[in-house]
């Protein structure tokens, strides 16, 4: 559905470095580094066929998060969840809501961690346990 998800930063250098390390967690190689026809830089991790990318707003306002808005990143083990969450707060992120951990819903069970990236995006790093079968 998607071809790609990208957010603003007003700092690009500090949202390389943060997302380097975090997407790194989840095995995501180093960025393609471009600048567009209008001198703005744009930062582009692709990983397992996505991509997500950093960019300088190239209207020149601030880069602002979305009200309501929460990125999600597909983890592989509540281990790799906690490592999100773990090195995000590590390289200047902020941990948010409830602790990383299990939480039992209508969509079953789910191990979720939620932090914001320096610049203020909401992340959600999820892991979905595979349904137990009798």
């Amino acid at each position: 559905m998607f071809s790609h998800i990208m957010v603003g930063s007003n700092d690009i250098e500090r949202s390389k470095r943060f997302y380097d390390a975090v997407l790194g967690v989840l095995g995501a190689p180093a960025p393609f580094r471009d600048k567009n026809a209008t001198g703005h830089t744009r930062l582009f991790y692709r990983h397992e066929g996505n991509t997500f990318a950093v960019a300088e707003p190239i209207n020149n306002e601030p880069a602002t998060f979305a009200n309501g808005g929460t990125i999600g990143f597909k983890c592989n083990s509540p281990e790799q969840v906690k490592a999100f969450h773990d090195v995000a707060v590590a390289n200047g992120g902020v941990s948010i809501e409830n602790p990383p951990g299990l939480r039992e819903g209508a969509l079953g069970a789910l191990y979720l961690a939620y932090v914001r990236d320096p610049d203020g995006n909401k992340l959600c790093a999820l892991y979905r346990p595979k349904p137990k079968t009798a």
